[in-house]
């Protein structure tokens, strides 16, 4: 990609094949039921795989633009997961932060947590659909169709993938289930050593609790990473927000819709590295932030922004532990195929996003596709330099969508 902004997106939620999911309002609504200690324990453990693999994204594309989903990530490798068995398995569970948890609790958690999400906002759009796609020659065991469809909601085809057709059935259901925002993941040839692919589909559209008066959008400038500047389309409103800062940064909460989802602006300290700041971007660091979140009045100058990314991430997850599931030796897939000899081949990532005055518009696509070896003061806070934002969920506390801009376009 030749554009200069980078995000980093990520979500932990639902699953339904092109249904929607939403919530409601921050301040005073009231979780239908508390968190499980599992459901907790996942939302822990996918937030955490996420801002590793932000960290590992972005040392990858420093200074450039990345945008990713974590969890759209998590899901498509937690659909694989189930077909992973021996060391390949317990790589997986390590790198995916799942150490501890057993398969059937961490798929339980899931659904069970997506049955809490379902239809908690009518004002956003949110939703989530997985597939499985497999020549018809491989023998897809039962006990992992059974595990994806149940929990996963995945629906399963046999699909012959020497047909030049065959990209265009996959595709046509990525291009569906995000709304027109990614229209492809799978090449037209499917390669020869690819029998399977894996893909979760995910589609996000809020609109602002309190929206951007347009008219009062203006021609502004924006710090580039080296110094020098660029114009942007920037955004202002005066309004209570919550609001939080430190030595380190600033932040502000953007509610959606009823508040159950938003975006949070995290704008380092000037004269901080954005690259810098995103390497040392923890849990921790993320909790302590939107804890201190108090509601103040604020004016905010936030860029308009949109943004469409593609990454491998093979070298990303074999960093992060996975490199056995790569390995066309040593690979263990036999939950999948008794007969073995599969291997992830690789895991393809495509997002978009677009933030304007009225709100957010966000889609990603991951495919990982399986190969066989044989066949009260009034602050002011401008962010027009480098920064970071994340979407999140507020009743579970589960990050939906983290990003970094270093140069926002539009």
């Amino acid at each position: 990609m030749t554009s200069r902004y980078s995000l980093f997106l990520f979500l932990l939620l639902g699953i339904l094949a092109c249904n929607d999911l939403g919530t409601t309002s921050l301040d005073q609504r009231v979780p239908p039921r508390p968190l499980t200690s599992s459901e907790n324990a996942i939302v822990t453990a996918d937030n955490s795989f996420g801002f590793k693999l932000f960290a590992a994204v972005n040392k990858s594309d420093a200074a450039k633009s990345v945008f990713i989903s974590p969890l759209s990530v998590s899901m498509a490798l937690g659909m694989t997961l189930n077909g992973a068995n021996g060391s390949t398995r317990d790589a997986m569970i390590q790198t995916l932060e799942f150490t501890g948890m057993k398969q059937a609790d961490i798929n339980a958690s899931y659904q069970s947590l997506i049955a809490l999400l379902v239809g908690l906002d009518p004002k956003v759009t949110f939703q989530i659909a997985n597939s499985i796609w497999h020549r018809p020659e491989l023998n897809v065991e039962q006990a992992f169709r059974d595990a994806n469809s149940t929990y996963f909601n995945a629906e399963i085809n046999s699909l012959n993938f020497s047909d030049p057709n065959a990209s265009k059935t996959i595709n046509a259901w990525v291009d569906r289930c995000t709304h027109g925002k990614i229209s492809e993941i799978v090449p037209t040839t499917i390669p020869a050593e690819i029998v399977m692919y894996l893909i979760n589909a995910i589609y996000f559209k809020g609109t602002w609790t309190q929206s951007f008066d347009s008219s009062v959008t203006r021609d502004d400038l924006f710090t580039r990473i080296d110094g020098s500047h660029t114009t942007c389309k920037m955004m202002h409103q005066k309004k209570n927000l919550k609001y939080y800062a430190d030595g380190q940064l600033q932040a502000v909460d953007l509610p959606y819709g009823d508040a159950g989802f938003s975006m949070t602006i995290l704008l380092p300290a000037a004269g901080t590295n954005i690259d810098d700041f995103a390497a040392q971007l923890t849990p921790q660091i993320w909790n302590a932030s939107t804890s201190g979140l108090v509601s103040r009045e604020t004016e905010l100058y936030l860029p308009k922004f949109k943004f469409e990314y593609e990454k491998p991430l093979n070298d990303m997850l074999k960093s992060m532990g996975m490199s056995i599931a790569f390995s066309l030796k040593d690979a263990d897939f036999t939950n999948i195929d008794k007969r073995g000899q599969l291997y992830i081949s690789e895991v393809r990532h495509k997002t978009f996003v677009q933030v304007d005055e009225e709100g957010t518009e966000a889609a990603a696509v991951t495919s990982v596709g399986v190969g066989a070896t044989s066949v009260g003061q009034n602050l002011v806070m401008r962010v027009d330099r480098p920064f970071i934002f994340v979407i999140r969920e507020n009743t579970s506390g589960t990050v939906l969508f983290i990003g970094k801009i270093v140069e926002p376009k539009f």
